[in-house]
């Protein structure tokens, strides 16, 4: 996309868009301006989760924290195969799509780089399996640096 969105209007076109869904890094000018992002994402009917990484260390912080702000079933395992497997059924969430916030990720990227790089990987994997079914699910990553080269930016 070569112009941010810049409303709510903008964003919901944006989101809806099942085939733009991914994994993104969010712009520089858009970091702790999230709420018309939350809204249009809730006025599309989507599931919207902001989970606040700014206290994770390490791969379990991580999945604890994922785990417990989008309300993962109890068999949870705080795993990465128990994380695929609860963001490709989110039978408990029921949604027109989904939108997970990762912010905060600095620190995180700093100490467990290949952790957090792991389950960003499982979030794409999970964006490719509810695209097929036609639903749009964004992870979109609030992180100053620019340590992913692979992410693309929002």
């Amino acid at each position: 996309m070569s112009t941010n969105p810049v409303s709510q209007s903008d964003y919901a076109d944006l989101l809806g868009n099942v085939s733009r869904a991914g994994v993104y890094h969010l712009p520089f000018a858009l970091h702790g301006k999230y709420e018309e992002l939350m809204a249009a994402a809730t006025g599309l009917g989507y599931a919207a989760f902001r989970i606040d990484l700014s206290e994770a260390r390490n791969k379990q912080d991580l999945l604890a924290t994922i785990g417990k702000a989008m309300g993962f079933p109890d068999w949870f395992g705080d795993n990465l195969d128990a994380l695929a497997d609860c963001l490709a059924d989110l039978e408990w969430c029921p949604a027109e799509g989904y939108l997970v916030l990762l912010e905060h990720c600095d620190q995180l990227h700093a100490n467990a780089g290949d952790d957090l790089i792991a389950a960003l990987q499982i979030f794409a994997a999970a964006v490719n399996e509810w695209r097929e079914r036609d639903i749009a699910f964004w992870c979109l990553i609030d992180m100053h640096a620019d340590g992913i080269a692979w992410l693309p930016g929002l």
